[in-house]
């Protein structure tokens, strides 16, 4: 399945926790959206101002605020709508104040789905797995889909062995979407992070291992049990 084959969505609202999982994460997969002429909106929930890479303490959140709006203008996603929850407290937080975040925005761009992370988080980092559940909340809401960005185990375990990381993948069965990707323009996004993007990291060894493949997971279909 190349990325032609994604939903034949006209307006896409992707919902992240942080500046960057927009281009490190869902990149490609974006990047392949639009492509195909989807009209891709960006929700980020924090400024990421909790990061403690390259020890960068001053005013890390307009960094990071600066360094999304440059990657979203080079995957060409139509809009971004940076909000200021606390970053790594996402959890902590009402989940219907961050439901109603996405309502807003979806009042005004009138999205035919969602796109996230997956229920997992990828990561295994809790911000996002909490955006994830607001988004699967708010397509319920909605009736529109939402679809989750993964892994396969294969790459998950290959990742935490390296690197002692906490990725969760998913096995062949339980992926319902693996497309062909182009990532030139997902690296050119990522490269336009210089305050997260650190040399030799999980990021790159991710990428490799990927090669030109997405992989993703229907979160919600309307009419659907998933």
């Amino acid at each position: 399945m190349n990325g032609a084959d994604l939903p034949r969505w006209d307006s896409a609202l992707a919902v992240v926790a942080h500046p960057d999982d927009e281009s490190f994460g869902l990149g490609a997969v974006l990047s392949a959206f639009i492509d195909s002429g989807t009209r891709v909106s960006v929700l980020c929930f924090t400024r990421g101002e909790a990061s403690t890479l390259h020890g960068d303490t001053d005013d890390l959140a307009t960094t990071r605020a600066n360094e999304l709006a440059q990657a979203a203008r080079e995957l060409g996603i139509t809009d971004v709508h940076l909000l200021s929850y606390p970053d790594g407290q996402l959890g902590a937080l009402d989940p219907n104040e961050l439901t109603q975040a996405i309502l807003d925005v979806a009042a005004l761009i009138h999205p035919d789905g969602l796109i996230t992370f997956d229920a997992s988080g990828v990561t295994g980092h809790p911000d996002h797995q909490c955006a994830t559940a607001v988004v699967t909340q708010v397509a319920a809401t909605l009736g529109i889909a939402a679809l989750g960005w993964t892994v396969p185990n294969s790459v998950a375990e290959v990742l935490n062995a390296e690197f002692g990381s906490q990725f969760a993948g998913h096995g062949p069965s339980d992926i319902d979407l693996s497309i062909t990707v182009d990532r030139a323009r997902q690296r050119r996004a990522i490269d336009l992070h210089p305050s997260q993007a650190v040399p030799g990291s999980v990021l790159w060894r991710r990428l490799d291992l990927l090669a030109d493949r997405e992989y993703l997971r229907w979160l919600y279909r309307p009419g659907r049990t998933n």
